[in-house]
């Protein structure tokens, strides 16, 4: 039986949907723990009980361990005692540290089918971010030629197609292209893990945006190696679908605890922000004492991880994803770039958004250049205005003019028949700033050059009058104090 995935709610680009394959249902967008057989800090049968619908584990370390046999004869699932989606990494992680692993892809793919796994994984090549372009070119060449290999071995149905091509967005659209044209529903985006760990997000969002303007819209998108939770609002924000990390275990072992806004050392706290049930039974100090020290922090470290899913799913959902990514991406300066660096992508963004929203909140100047007010302003053009147009800012009614036009910042003017609708009616603000009128202008300034045979005059208080003549030199100003 083949993958396949239907998506149920959108916001953004984000989407909430259910990845089926095998008979297993797995409900995105959703993490996979990272699972080693050899070395399990959390029991499998507890990570089922967390409601962990899927897990990811290692071919490689599979073909390599004594669990081969016991993998090949009684199948993954029996092995792990595992019942979810199981996915297979193909040993690409193993190849970008090592070099050459002395394994084929066709080894790695054939075993991964024999052992039952439900999504497969090519032996793809991981390029550095610091390849240059021949390099990038090569090593994604053979990439696709091990993905067509795969496709001949096993067939599309269960075969993941990962995105590969560096830090080079042409290559990665191009890499995307292909995969979808072959027909693939699933496509991890590779070789990301180390932009994540120099807090690269900037470069981050230019591959994943790159990619995703080569997928089709209705593949299911994994981020490799994506495990820490501040960074997934913004990395659904941007369409990744599927994540997998062993984060939650690694971080345990280092002594270090994860919330939604950093991680912290252990030692450094006092209390423990968390209403999970490590963290309402153990005080850092008895945590740091404890034998179990490892195991429980890797409990609490997955707890919030699957709890910042439900988050994300929550504001997909409600329609509120902007505002989880705006309060996420302002816990780090990187992040924040990041967010900026992806509000750049106006036009896509605004294609992929949904029409109509609970609520508009304005959290500053990168609210400024969401989704809503990049349509809104496009919408403009079709307003149909007569030859004069009063625009009332916070001014008083004048007279002389044919239409008269409402102002609400950071949209711009509106026509009061707009006044109940979403993204006008809906939109909560905080007192009127310099910035947030600015923005506001910006609108108007769209408006009048998307009317040019119109007249406009604007009305508004002594306060904003300079502004406003600074902003829309071409414009009447009508100064209510004078």
């Amino acid at each position: 039986m083949g993958l396949t995935f239907e998506i149920q709610d959108k916001d953004i680009m984000g989407r909430c949907g259910k990845l089926r394959v095998n008979g297993r249902t797995l409900h995105t967008p959703a993490l996979l723990p990272v699972v080693n057989p050899n070395k399990l800090t959390i029991p499998v049968s507890d990570l089922a009980a967390m409601h962990v619908e899927g897990i990811i584990t290692n071919a490689y370390i599979l073909i390599r361990s004594s669990f081969r046999d016991r993998a090949i004869g009684e199948g993954v699932h029996n092995l792990l005692s595992y019942d979810g989606i199981i996915m297979t990494d193909s040993g690409s992680y193993q190849l970008s540290l090592y070099g050459d692993i002395a394994l084929s892809n066709e080894e790695t793919i054939l075993f991964q089918q024999r052992i039952g796994s439900d999504i497969l994984v090519p032996l793809d090549i991981p390029t550095s971010p610091a390849a240059d372009r021949p390099q990038a070119e090569q090593e994604l060449g053979i990439t696709l030629d091990r993905i067509r290999e795969g496709r001949d071995l096993v067939g599309s149905g269960q075969l993941a197609a990962p995105v590969q091509g560096g830090l080079f967005p042409d290559l990665r659209e191009q890499a995307a292209r292909a995969i979808s044209s072959l027909g693939f529903t699933y496509a991890p985006i590779g070789a990301v893990v180390p932009l994540m760990e120099g807090y690269r997000y900037r470069d981050l969002v230019s591959v994943v945006m790159a990619a995703k303007m080569g997928l089709s819209p209705s593949c299911c998108v994994h981020l490799f190696g994506a495990g820490h939770p501040a960074m997934f609002a913004l990395a659904v924000a941007m369409g990744c679908d599927i994540f997998d990390s062993a984060a939650y275990a690694l971080y345990a072992e280092d002594g270090r605890y994860l919330t939604v806004h950093g991680s912290y050392r252990l030692q450094e706290l006092t209390t423990l922000p968390c209403p999970c049930a490590v963290c309402r039974a153990y005080t850092p100090a008895e945590l740091v004492q404890s034998d179990m020290r490892t195991a429980l922090l890797a409990r609490h470290n997955l707890a919030v991880t699957l709890a910042e899913m439900d988050r994300i799913r929550h504001a997909v959902r409600e329609g509120t994803l902007w505002e989880l990514v705006d309060e996420r991406c302002r816990s780090h300066p990187r992040l924040l770039a990041g967010y900026r660096a992806f509000l750049e992508h106006g036009e896509m963004l605004e294609h992929s958004d949904r029409v109509s929203k609970r609520r508009f909140f304005y959290r500053g100047a990168e609210s400024g250049r969401r989704s809503e007010v990049v349509r809104y302003r496009a919408m403009q053009k079709r307003f149909h205005l007569s030859d004069t147009v009063l625009i009332m800012m916070d001014g008083k009614k004048r007279g002389g003019c044919s239409d008269v036009l409402l102002f609400r910042p950071p949209f711009g003017a509106y026509p009061p028949e707009l006044g109940e609708t979403f993204p006008i009616g809906s939109t909560e603000l905080p007192d009127w700033d310099t910035n947030l009128v600015r923005e506001g202008l910006r609108g108007v300034r769209e408006l009048i050059a998307a009317h040019p045979q119109t007249r406009f005059t604007l009305s508004c208080s002594s306060h904003w009058a300079g502004l406003v003549r600074e902003m829309l030199p071409g414009c009447e100003v009508l100064d209510d104090d004078c």
